[in-house]
């Protein structure tokens, strides 16, 4: 048997000495006899007791303490029930897949399959993307006046990714980016890892979640470097008029900050509602636009996004440079998925996304018409105009055992199993956002659960008002 076979990593304790310890203090290692020499021939070894009574933590770096999501910690905060009488219907993840009743195209499957079966796509790519792929993504997002190359494309792991890339590349621990309330809560955790300050401006609800740019006017200084905005909205639904997005862009040039515009769900959107590229408006504000497959393709689990880089005066040179360092950290996202972008993009029916647009307005209107014209005393539907989410108000004034709208959604949870996210989780307290993902009958029985649930806590009410 060979010394090899027994070779170990341990502390050698210079200090120990044969003739002070018999073999029970070697409980690690013991030396064969007869190969490799005698007993004598060969070199004691034991652990090391140097930290034996003191206890060994690993502490973990600040940053990973200051990566926070909001929206687990409210999510974990819940109690789920489990083996429900009833089914539990989840109206709480933006995911297209879960229900069945959403898919990807055949057509991008098959191709992805031919690809496979090449054997040849299994490889690194450059860390920015796939060339063909960043040509293909720049001739599906350009537009008249907005014309961007291969070269303004950085291919990325998923839209999250992107968003993340984004914000660490333009900023430097100690700034602050400007981030919207009611929001997407990966922006806060993305900014606070990185040591940004978050500072949220308002969306009107009054307004179709317009932004409040005298509210921006408040928060901007000397350090604010950046402005998110998300259009089409996730968790507001919202969809911003052309004349809207002007205004955010005047405010931008006047205080000389760059737009990141999480358009991961462009082109969503429903009857009389037309999504617009913020790009396209501008030649003067650099834009950096957060763009992927995963909803309007339903393939959130294949991991692709990127960042479109628009910028007519050369104003992001480093930040271009940045981009780039920054996206050899992941060297490149998905490669299979990424020689079928062409084929996703320029050769997926154009049918395909007038029926997922329709499907997803039919399944909104199948939900929020149970809510409409005040149908439901405490609660009011703002109408969503794209994307895949509504959001709903609580006036717990109308329920004498509901405090807000976080307990709404947690009895909610508890007593008719409809499951929808607190407003808390994207600093919207008076509020809970639903998705309409789910096929129309699961919709409307989540709608009739609520309206249940809402009239059973009125009439707690009235009893107690008798007594």
């Amino acid at each position: 048997m060979a010394m090899s076979q027994y070779l170990v990593t341990l502390r050698c304790n210079p200090n120990v000495t044969r003739e002070s310890h018999s073999d029970s203090v070697y409980p690690f290692f013991a030396i064969p006899q007869g190969e490799g020499g005698s007993e004598e021939s060969q070199p004691r070894f034991r652990a090391s007791t140097t930290m034996s009574d003191s206890k060994w933590t690993v502490p973990a770096s600040e940053r990973s303490k200051r990566t926070v999501n909001p929206i687990r910690v409210i999510v974990d905060s819940l109690q789920i029930p489990q083996n429900t009488p009833k089914p539990l219907l989840k109206l709480s993840l933006g995911d297209p897949t879960v229900f069945g009743n959403m898919d990807v195209p055949d057509s991008v499957i098959d191709d992805i399959v031919i690809k496979l079966r090449t054997k040849r796509i299994n490889g690194y790519l450059p860390s920015t993307g796939l060339p063909e792929a960043r040509r293909a993504i720049a001739l599906k997002f350009s537009t008249k006046g907005a014309e961007i190359s291969e070269d303004d494309v950085i291919i990325n792991s998923g839209a999250s990714g992107a968003i993340r890339m984004a914000i660490e590349t333009l900023l430097n621990p100690g700034d602050n980016i400007l981030l919207p309330a009611p929001g997407f809560p990966l922006y806060e955790c993305c900014a606070v890892s990185h040591d940004v300050q978050p500072k949220f401006y308002g969306l009107l609800a009054s307004k179709g979640w317009e932004a409040d740019i005298k509210h921006m006017e408040k928060l901007v200084d000397s350090k604010t470097r950046a402005i998110v905005i998300n259009n089409p909205s996730n968790p507001c639904g919202s969809v911003f008029s052309k004349s809207h997005l002007l205004d955010i862009l005047a405010f931008a040039e006047k205080h000389r900050l760059v737009i990141i515009a999480d358009e991961i769900y462009a082109h969503i959107t429903f009857s009389k509602h037309t999504f617009i590229p913020i790009a396209s408006l501008t030649k003067e504000v650099p834009v950096l636009s957060i763009g992927g497959l995963a909803k309007q393709y339903c393939v959130p689990g294949w991991r692709v996004g990127w960042i479109l880089i628009h910028d007519r005066k050369g104003r992001l040179r480093e930040v271009r440079a940045g981009l780039l360092r920054m996206s050899r950290l992941i060297l490149g996202a998905n490669s299979i998925v990424q020689h079928s972008i062409p084929q996703i993009l320029h050769r997926t029916d154009t049918q395909y996304y007038k029926d997922f647009s329709s499907q997803l307005e039919g399944q909104a209107n199948a939900f929020i018409s149970e809510f409409r014209d005040g149908k439901v005393p405490g609660l009011k539907v703002i109408e969503p105009q794209g994307a895949m989410y509504c959001m709903l108000e609580v006036d717990a004034s109308q329920f004498c055992d509901i405090k807000d709208a976080f307990e709404f959604a947690q009895k909610l949870l508890l007593e008719e199993y409809v499951f929808v996210l607190p407003g808390t989780c994207f600093r919207a307290p008076k509020h809970f956002r639903c998705v309409f993902l789910a096929p129309e009958k699961t919709l409307r029985e989540a709608a009739q659960r609520i309206k249940g649930f809402c009239q059973k806590h009125r009439k707690k009410c009235s009893s107690l008002e008798m007594k």
